[in-house]
């Protein structure tokens, strides 16, 4: 049954053309999602050319289905995209990482994404595997639940809102669905940012933490080395100031000579990748898709050395 929720995809001819793709290219689209950057690179690729696509959320993978049934030319993964590294190496000549929720999933009260939607509190990429957040919730100390809320959400008033959990597990017993969480930190946070729901930062901080979101980008990024040949592309879009400074620092290293200080004489370590640029989606693609705002893309090019 195909989705009634409709997806915009972000930066679509921005990030395919940031892949200068060649016809007869293997590809990778690391973040399958609805398609909509799968399609538009398949549209450029000649009967020769190869697709390889990552998903970890099933409905993701059932659309990619889907399209592959019409489409030899696709492969489908149903792993994470910190599995890159399982494909041959130097194999692809681009890879495309498009990171963060997909509009079906916020939308959709079922997967517990969004607290405009009351639902389970689930929040996991894939349903058939792991702890949902109710049930880590059930059980996470106010410490646990305090660091997670700072360091993944940002969020100032994370001990308050750790604590009024807590309080709430004692008095009527685990959070389970969306609707209660966002009324348990909108009565912890004493002060909203204009136009931000009080709950967005601690569901940004859960939905990060319960999926290893940023420890599978790390692992992604090394394994993108391993994967792209020599002037392959890598593109990266982010939603949040957490991915983008891992993605940026990420290309900052690999873009510089490194030198062993411990053995000085020693020939460098050449650069790995040679950073192209970073842009964001125009006034336009906002204003027809407001949760584009926050878009950031980085991209670079792997170089020739190995």
């Amino acid at each position: 049954m195909h989705s009634p929720w409709i997806h915009h995809t972000v930066l679509l001819k921005d990030a395919v053309d940031a892949l200068s793709v060649q016809p007869d290219g293997h590809y990778i689209d690391a973040t399958f999602g609805r398609g909509g950057h799968s399609r538009q690179i398949l549209s450029l690729l000649s009967p020769q050319g190869r697709l390889t696509v990552f998903d970890k959320d099933p409905e993701a993978v059932a659309e990619a289905e889907r399209l592959a049934a019409s489409d030899a030319r696709l492969t489908i993964r149903h792993q994470g995209f910190a599995q890159l590294g399982e494909l041959p190496a130097a194999s692809a000549l681009g890879l495309l990482m498009d990171l963060g929720v997909s509009s079906p999933q916020i939308d959709d009260a079922s997967r517990g994404f969004s607290f405009r939607h009351d639902g389970p509190l689930d929040m996991r990429m894939d349903t058939t595997r792991g702890l949902s957040v109710a049930q880590w919730l059930a059980d996470a100390s106010v410490e646990h639940m305090t660091e997670v809320i700072r360091d993944y959400g940002e969020e100032r008033f994370a001990g308050p809102i750790a604590k009024a959990i807590d309080r709430r597990r004692q008095e009527r017993g685990p959070l389970g669905s969306t609707a209660e969480l966002a009324q348990v930190v909108a009565g912890a946070v004493k002060t909203r940012e204009p136009g931000k729901d009080p709950a967005t930062r601690t569901f940004q901080a859960f939905r990060i933490f319960i999926n290893a979101e940023l420890e599978e980008l790390q692992q992604a990024l090394e394994a993108s080395l391993h994967v792209l040949q020599p002037k392959a592309r890598l593109a990266v879009i982010s939603f949040h100031s957490l991915e983008d400074r891992i993605v940026k620092q990420f290309i900052a290293a690999q873009s510089r000579e490194v030198y062993d200080r411990r053995a000085p004489f020693a020939p460098a370590q050449p650069m790995r990748l040679q950073a192209l640029g970073r842009s964001k989606p125009s006034a336009t693609e906002i204003e027809v898709n407001p949760r584009a705002r926050s878009a950031v893309m980085r991209v670079a090019q792997r170089t020739e050395h190995a």
